[in-house]
């Protein structure tokens, strides 16, 4: 079908909703995600990428991350038609009525400010190829003010060019990244222009079958809602990290502690869990782009920049507490990591606290063997010297202390009996606190965990 302007909306789907088809740029973890919700959705959607191998990949369907569930989605859409991929966007650009730009926008070297320039080329092939009114979307996580930018970008190269320039952040947990865009709490949408609300009620329609609430606000603010949310949700980690340093000097327990202001509605209790600090592809780079943004504006968010401080010396001080529960020396003694990325049911070591972790403690002079069910050939780029292993039991055999960096499902039901027996000497260090003490205890370990007794 040629779209024409003005008039470009697609066939009727069998549930009434208008199927629209849209152009991602990029197959990363966001545009992935997005461009098969969408087709899922009914739209009809071609994913774009630079990268030859990723489409090739694609195309002969394979999934270059893990994320649950998104293998056999993709499977679904390709199969009925609704979602395709290519290494030249022309096309799907021209045909689009909605152009998601979905690329990286990693910390800039150096100063901490996000880097657009991914963003910026996406934005100069997009000027040269829209046809009739089309609503360029930006779906990266991006600093105040980028949308404007992208308007300039477009308009300077194309004056004759029908569009509107919307901020559509998105909000998915790594892991659980389907059913948040399926389901999510709120919709974010930056735009004042009438045209391109009525294309975005259109593309997020199934949505209200679940009463999903659509916010729509000017473009700026949609832009500083993302940066706000992942700040606020960092800060509220940290909140807990540190109630947890203060129940180990005052004999409390954090659980505890995190059950009781949890319950409070207007704390909530997701996000209060205590650990080793956060990390990830979102909260890291995100809090540094807010500092440095707030910083240029001559607003400064000094609870955010204490937030990122205290983060980063977090993840450092975590090999110490390794070493001092064996006597303050690692030397000649084997550490058994259980887990690496971030977070479990992901494949993502970005900023993982396994990063510090692991060369601390071979700086310590201790040898280190670990395993991780999705994340070790994305570890073994970044790690060196570390020995991985075939799974759990292989990691912890012949170790002096076993250590718990992300609460995947199999570290939950482990045959402690087992480990004890294959461990050099029962000691375990539990970063996540996983398992009960007096368990742990009762069993024959010595055990150390967050913030509890």
């Amino acid at each position: 079908m040629v779209k024409a302007a003005g008039a470009r909306y697609l066939r009727p789907t069998d549930e009434g909703q208008v199927s629209m088809r849209v152009a991602m740029i990029g197959t990363g973890y966001v545009g992935l995600v997005s461009g098969a919700c969408f087709a899922d959705f009914g739209h009809d959607v071609t994913c774009v990428d630079k990268d030859p191998s990723k489409i090739e990949r694609l195309e002969r369907g394979e999934i270059p991350i893990f994320e649950p569930g998104l293998d056999d989605l993709v499977a679904a859409n390709v199969r009925g038609g609704r979602l395709s991929f290519a290494l030249d966007g022309a096309e799907a650009i021209r045909a689009a009525d909605a152009v998601f730009i979905a690329v990286g926008t990693p910390s800039r070297r150096g100063d901490g400010h996000a880097d657009l320039s991914y963003v910026h080329a996406a934005a100069e092939e997009i000027a040269g190829l829209i046809e009739g009114f089309t609503v360029v979307v930006t779906k990266s996580t991006v600093p105040v003010g980028t949308g404007d930018e992208i308007e300039r970008i477009i308009r300077e190269r194309r004056p004759d060019a029908d569009f509107a320039v919307v901020s559509n952040p998105e909000f998915l947990r790594e892991g659980a990244a389907i059913e948040d865009f399926k389901r999510p709490d709120r919709v974010v949408v930056g735009t004042e222009d009438a045209r391109a609300q009525a294309v975005m009620r259109e593309l997020y329609r199934p949505l209200n079958l679940n009463e999903t609430p659509i916010l729509f606000t000017g473009r700026r603010t949609s832009e500083l809602i993302k940066y706000a949310a992942n700040a606020f949700l960092a800060m509220k980690i940290t909140f807990i990290n540190e109630m947890a340093d203060l129940c180990e000097a005052v004999g409390a327990d954090v659980q505890q502690v995190a059950r009781g202001i949890g319950l409070d509605k207007r704390i909530g209790g997701k996000f209060l869990h205590a650990g080793p600090g956060y990390g990830g592809s979102c909260f890291p780079k995100d809090t540094l782009a807010l500092v440095r943004t707030a910083a240029d504006a001559g607003s400064p968010v000094r609870l955010i920049e204490t937030t990122v401080r205290i983060n980063d010396a977090r993840k450092k001080a975590m090999a110490g507490r390794v070493a001092n529960v064996l006597g303050g020396d690692l030397k000649g003694k084997t550490v058994a990591l259980l887990g690496l990325t971030f977070k479990p049911n992901t494949d993502d070591m970005r900023d993982a606290p396994s990063l510090d972790v692991a060369p601390a403690l071979i700086a310590m002079g201790a040898e280190v063997q670990a395993f991780d069910p999705e994340g070790m050939h994305e570890a073994a780029k970044l790690l060196d010297g570390v020995r991985f292993k075939d799974g759990p039991y292989e990691a912890v055999t012949g170790a002096d202390v076993v250590v718990i960096l992300t609460e995947w499902d199999q570290f939950r039901a482990l045959d402690i009996d087992r480990i004890k027996l294959l461990m050099r000497q029962p000691v375990m260090v539990d970063l996540r606190n996983v398992y009960r003490p007096e368990e742990m205890r009762t069993r024959g370990f010595r055990y150390a965990s967050i913030g509890r007794a």
